[in-house]
């Protein structure tokens, strides 16, 4: 084959590879708008990484103690935890959906527990709320810091107020480790999603690199 044809395969070839480069991805989204999403996903997955934390955490409680015995320098944020105590006079109402939730402190101790509301316990939105049961109770579940639970801050704000206990824990009764499969199908679709536009923007980045090469290319023969 004489030299000129050489050139002109090569020149062809050339083309066509430019072209098809010049090509949108025949999958997938622009690189800028996959850069986006994967730190958004990221950031997402970092807000959501303490319920990731709690679903693997330890099913065996951490015992706070009981009336007389409490022992607080065992507490651990996000840790499966129990305790037994005596409920303070007052406590804060509000609705979750169609559910009365509760907050109730502990008498001498700096916690709240958060539970469901009983039978015992009627209120409806913008009512007086009763006093909560003052019977004695067990409760275990979900023991977190009140710097790591800021939508509860106004329930620790009214307790605070009232002054029979200065709470600085709160305890998310039956909120066991494992349970929220919720949470965790949603860890997971937000994985997939960030492993989905990391492999888009490192294809996006390397396929412009290639472009370029390709044009640097064409270039220096002309």
């Amino acid at each position: 084959m004489a030299e000129s044809d050489l050139e002109a395969a090569r020149t062809k070839r050339l083309a066509q590879l430019e072209a098809k480069l010049s090509r949108p991805p025949s999958v997938g989204v622009a690189t800028p708008v996959a850069a986006l999403a994967l730190v958004g996903a990221l950031g997402l997955l970092a807000w959501q990484r303490a319920d990731l934390e709690y679903f693997y955490a330890s099913r065996e409680p951490i015992d706070l103690g009981s009336e007389g015995a409490y022992r607080f320098e065992e507490a651990r944020s996000n840790r499966y935890a129990q305790i037994h105590g005596v409920p303070t006079v007052r406590g804060a109402y509000w609705l979750d959906g169609s559910t009365t939730q509760v907050a109730v402190g502990l008498r001498d101790t700096p916690l709240l527990v958060r539970r469901s509301a009983l039978p015992t316990e009627h209120w409806r939105a913008g009512s007086t709320p009763p006093q909560p049961d003052q019977r004695s109770f067990s409760v275990k579940g979900r023991l977190l810091h009140r710097a790591d639970a800021p939508k509860l801050e106004q329930a620790f704000a009214q307790i605070d107020g009232w002054g029979e206990v200065k709470p600085q824990w709160v305890l998310l009764a039956e909120e066991r480790p494992g349970s929220n499969f919720g949470a965790m199908a949603w860890l997971v679709g937000l994985t997939v999603f960030a492993a989905l536009n990391a492999w888009l923007l490192i294809r996006g980045l390397l396929s412009r690199r290639t472009r370029r090469q390709s044009t640097a290319a064409s270039s220096s023969q002309g």
